[in-house]
């Protein structure tokens, strides 16, 4: 492919944060201009490191990354750093740029325009909704005027109108895009194809075509691939078995005995290594707090947010155990804030009966001290100690022995969402309340997450913009904060 083709090309790249955290190993792909490609793999397998290799914000230990220069590009990140959130509208769309914009308000208007969002320009970052800092950051993107847009999870927090609006403009964008999404119908309607990393392999494979078809092409390879091994392991077991027969005959037959060994020693080395990120998560169940009983949490009144302005509204909630809430309205409407207090118990309207413990899956993460590490983060929740129990629910949520020795702040935001649940788990909450659950999480594990959701038997408040999600979950009540 000529280079004037190529936006970007991986050749025999490897890089790696520490002896023993390689991300890639002479990995080679490229992207022409004018595609728009999804990046998969595994919660943590290192896509957002190819996003920052390619942004040169990281440099390869080894190998060739071409970038076109004459390209400018512009990187929506899964999150708003922590750092801009205390930035006003205005600050933070001045950041976006090395030199200074002059009269860049009507540019900020024109762009937040395309991303659907109204904002006052003196408005703090940190006030605006998870939904409302997405659309932040694609605007933050796109005001730059890119010729390669990278956007990492950017149906995050939105909700439907949002995605249904930056789904529009992808499908009419003109120039070159690569996302990581775990929304399949989203990537389905404007994608060319596919950039898989596999995190066992640490090598990128390359799959062009509707989304959907890739996905059963990769499905279809694995299944082969179980298959051969399969039959491999057979023969292998087969030899073995004459091997040994023939090695107690003695004589000529130890020779005999010596090529059967041999032989099943190169079927050995013929087993192909299956992609292990395609493993899920193990089925878990979320405890609740034993004991409790009457109403956990009642609620009477609340505030929503319509166009900035704080409304108050009357409520009529009441939630017992095993009885499911879901909170339902679009983005900046104030369900977030409503979730935040009342699991620190600053809701003015509500109340959660005393001696009720709260488990809080906050979608920024900021539950979590980012200092500690895996293993402390999960101790920290556990009431007593027990290290096998602590040691077998993480295992379940993929947190191996590496990860759990790893400080919470160095995970991707996928590893951290399955840190939050783990903790969940050990927790044992009589009240639930989850904010955005799905959010950063692999789309293999979200029907094992909908399940232990269905089953929990204390009360829960949820908040989901995914349909899907929400179908598969045992909800008794809705309440709609628009209506």
């Amino acid at each position: 492919m000529a280079n004037n083709d190529v936006a970007v090309r991986f050749n025999k790249v490897s890089f790696e944060y520490s002896h023993d955290k390689p991300i890639l190993e002479e990995a080679s792909f490229s992207l022409r201009r004018g595609t728009k490609m999804t990046l998969m793999g595994q919660n943590g397998a290192g896509k957002s490191t190819i996003f920052n290799l390619i942004t040169g914000a990281l440099k390869a230990d080894d190998g060739s990354i071409f970038v076109d220069e004459r390209l400018k590009i512009a990187y929506a990140k899964q999150v708003i750093p922590r750092e801009d959130l205390d930035l006003t509208v205005k600050e933070f769309f001045e950041k976006c740029f090395d030199e200074k914009i002059y009269n860049i308000d009507p540019k900020i208007d024109a762009v937040l325009e395309v991303v659907n969002l109204t904002a006052p320009h003196d408005k703090i970052i940190r006030a605006f909704s998870g939904g409302q800092q997405a659309r932040l950051l694609l605007a933050s993107a796109l005001i730059q005027n890119p010729d390669l847009l990278i956007l990492d999870e950017p149906t995050n927090n939105l909700d439907k109108a949002g995605i249904a609006h930056l789904t529009s403009f992808l499908i009419s964008y003109q120039k070159t895009c690569i996302v990581i999404s775990h929304d399949a119908d989203f990537l389905n309607s404007f994608t060319d194809g596919v950039l898989y990393l596999d995190v066992f392999t640490k090598k990128v494979d390359q799959y062009l075509g509707d989304y959907y078809v890739v996905v059963a092409e990769i499905a279809a390879r694995i299944e082969k691939e179980e298959m051969k091994n399969a039959q491999y392991e057979k023969e292998i077991i087969a030899n073995k078995e004459k091997a040994n027969f023939f090695a107690n005959k003695g004589g000529k037959m130890r020779l005999v005995a010596r090529r059967m060994r041999e032989k099943a020693e190169e079927m050995e080395a013929a087993k192909v290594d299956v992609r292990k990120e395609d493993q899920a998560i193990r089925a878990f169940t979320i405890p609740s707090q034993p004991e409790l009983s009457g109403d956990l949490l009642k609620i009477s009144s609340l505030t929503v947010v319509i166009n900035h302005h704080p409304y108050p509204k009357e409520a009529n909630v009441s939630l017992k155990k095993n009885q499911h809430l879901l909170l339902a309205g679009p983005n900046g409407i104030g369900k977030s804030t409503l979730l935040e207090s009342l699991a620190v118990g600053k809701a003015a309207g509500a109340k959660i009966a005393e001696g009720v413990r709260v488990g809080y899956y906050r979608q920024d993460f900021s539950t979590l001290d980012f200092e500690d590490t895996v293993y402390e983060s999960l101790a920290s929740v556990m009431g007593g100690s027990d290290e096998h129990k602590l040691r077998s629910v993480a295992s379940g949520f993929l947190l191996d022995k590496k990860i759990m020795n790893t400080k919470v702040g160095t995970l991707s935001e996928g590893q951290k969402g399955l840190v939050a649940f783990a903790r969940l788990v050990l927790q044992e909450p009589g009240l639930l309340i989850l904010d955005e659950p799905t959010n950063h999480i692999n789309f293999r594990h979200l029907p094992i997450i909908a399940e232990a959701l269905s089953k929990y038997e204390g009360a829960m408040v949820l908040v989901s913009h995914v349909p899907e999600f929400v179908e598969q979950i045992r909800i008794d009540e809705i309440l709609d904060l628009e209506k």
